[in-house]
């Protein structure tokens, strides 16, 4: 397989650094990720020859221009954001700030010849859903939240930039991935740490809002053959599980599947950002990957194998 030199923003995060570590396999790519470090860490980063790290942000283009122009890049994957419902919530203007990292990467992108560019949107665009499972074309996108507006604006910049200038786009909507490079904001490795340690395990409300979750694996070989095999050109992608699930459900399969002491204890509901429910038709990723989706119980083994060892 011959190679390419590929951009990751974010690449420091839990899906940028997985993605970094699966495109490296190919020891022909060249994979240059630029991280400001402000929600990822430089442990997540691989460690191989063709990884290259540059702490940057993309949100200053001084930072970035020159990235671009030292390395020819064929496909960029623009993951810088900031992430996680505590923290998006608490702030506001750093989120709204990332607009001008995506109009940075897609100026640079048009004017340096990038085949294609590839956006982590979020399942969060789709607010309150209408409609179960949640799907890429009738689903309105009405949320009104600052990091699910933000998403929704890229959309916009990523289909404007190519009905004005021909830069081919593919918007995936990530719902919850979950994996070894997770940090603990996030429910599952939350859960699962504490489970592991018997300490209780702290549910916002009733624990009826439902999500689904999705194995980093799964996210990570979908999107990588959407960029090798041209698929979904131009298109938006629900990328996440389809096996919907109460919070609370989650917590008793992770204490039951852990043998734990925990507890469940019940704190006071989110005020905002806490969506009732969370399920993506994934009909189109089902047909990329050519089979199922790795169980969650096989994806919590393969955490604790990783927290163990």
């Amino acid at each position: 397989m011959s190679g390419n030199t590929i951009l990751i923003t974010g690449g420091a995060g839990n899906v940028g650094s997985a993605l970094a570590n699966a495109l490296a396999d190919n020891k022909a790519n060249t994979i240059v990720i630029i991280d400001n470090i402000s929600t990822g860490s430089l442990g997540k980063i691989p460690k191989k020859d063709n990884v290259i790290f540059i702490k940057a942000d993309v949100n200053n283009y001084q930072d970035v221009v020159a990235v671009f122009g030292r390395y020819d890049f064929e496909y960029v994957f623009h993951y810088a954001a900031v992430v996680g419902v505590q923290r998006t919530l608490e702030n506001p203007m750093a989120v709204l700030e990332d607009i001008e990292g995506i109009k940075n990467i897609l100026n640079l992108s048009k004017n340096t010849g990038v085949k294609r560019v590839f956006y982590s949107s979020s399942s969060e665009v789709y607010g309150e859903p209408f409609e179960i499972p949640q799907n890429e074309h009738t689903t309105p996108l009405n949320s009104r939240l600052p990091y699910a507006i933000v998403k929704n604006v890229g959309e916009a910049f990523f289909r404007s930039y190519y009905n004005e200038f021909g830069l081919e786009y593919t918007i995936f909507r990530f719902f919850n991935t979950y994996g070894p490079n997770q940090s603990d904001d996030f429910v599952v490795p939350r859960f699962l740490r504490a489970a592991l340690a018997n300490e209780n395990l702290l549910i916002y409300g009733d624990g009826s809002q439902t999500r689904s979750f999705c194995y980093v694996e799964d996210n990570i070989e979908a999107c990588i053959k959407v960029m090798y095999n041209d698929e979904y050109v131009n298109e938006v992608l629900n990328i996440g599980s389809d096996k919907e699930m109460t919070i609370l459900d989650l917590a008793q399969r992770i204490i039951a599947f852990t043998n734990s002491k925990s507890e469940i204890v019940h704190v006071p509901a989110l005020e905002e950002g806490d969506m009732a429910r969370r399920c993506p038709d994934i009909t189109k990723m089902r047909n990329l990957l050519g089979r199922e989706l790795l169980p969650l119980e096989v994806g919590l083994q393969k955490l604790i194998a990783f927290y163990t060892k």
